[in-house]
């Protein structure tokens, strides 16, 4: 496996293997790596040539300084992960090699950025958009993948794919869980004993309200799954929501086209976990 750190020994490294006629495939992290980062790795393994990873935490995605300081950096355990799962390059900018001055873009995502994580994540994913472009601008990728446990954030990179007209395929890959079936997420190592113990309850709970569905109106059931959520003293709910899983237009009758998705908000303690489900 190939590290880099600069743009430039990347943009060499991949022209290279473009003239070999070799597919590019990318997935982005901001490191802390665990199983459910490997398995894109595994994904971009098996749909593409050259499998090239970034592992750096974007500042401009962070509406919160305390949350950007806190959030989990393991470069050295995160390199000897990605050789183990097949990866050719590993990219580690810095922040400075990412934004050699400061990126000034604002995009515009219009409904999609205006619920959920958007809503309580102000400039949140116009700073993904930021990031996102510019490392499929220096990686030039002919395919990337990102898991759905973000699954705002993937119909965020698809609408700013087709803005930038990118000519690359962005594939959605699904949610790795532990055995207790919370979902896998680089927040998850700060969470304490207690806190990691009850966090499972989260994911029981959208299981409950699959199967609950049919028995209550969408209101109904939102309430029921907050209120489920928060009877965990551990536990307090931030939002719930049900939508759309193309367009993210939020529910009100379970007779509307399409499929639903119950996408939830949480805090335990102090570290906010993001989880999701489909109806």
């Amino acid at each position: 496996m190939k590290v880099i750190h600069t743009k430039e020994g990347l943009t060499d490294l991949i022209g290279n293997y473009k003239k070999e006629g070799k597919t590019i495939g990318f997935v982005p992290t901001m490191g802390a790596l665990h199983e459910g980062h490997l398995s894109l790795v595994t994904q971009c393994k098996k749909n593409s040539d050259v499998a090239v990873v970034s592992v750096f935490v974007n500042p401009t995605q962070f509406n919160d300084p305390e949350d950007l300081k806190r959030y989990p950096r393991t470069p050295e355990k995160d390199c000897a992960l990605l050789e183990t799962a097949g990866c050719d390059v590993a990219f580690l900018p810095s922040v400075e090699e990412i934004y050699p001055e400061k990126d000034t873009r604002k995009f515009d995502f219009g409904y999609l950025e205006s619920i959920m994580e958007g809503a309580k994540r102000p400039g949140h994913f116009n700073g993904v958009g930021q990031v996102v472009s510019r490392l499929f601008d220096i990686v030039q990728p002919d395919k990337a993948f990102f898991g759905m446990k973000d699954f705002q954030q993937v119909a965020i990179i698809k609408n700013m794919v087709r803005q930038l007209n990118y000519t690359l395929e962005i594939i959605p890959c699904p949610i790795v869980r532990e055995a207790s079936g919370l979902a896998l997420s680089s927040r998850n190592a700060l969470l304490d004993k207690e806190h990691k113990e009850n966090a499972p309850h989260i994911y029981a709970t959208l299981k409950k309200a699959r199967e609950l569905a049919s028995q209550m109106s969408v209101n109904e059931l939102k309430k029921w799954i907050a209120d489920e959520i928060n009877r965990n003293p551990f536990l307090e709910t931030e939002y719930v929501e049900i939508v759309d899983d193309t367009t993210l237009k939020v529910i009100n009758d379970w007779k509307e086209e399409g499929t639903k998705v119950a996408c939830v908000a949480v805090y335990a303690g102090k570290i906010r976990l993001i989880d999701n489900i489909v109806f």
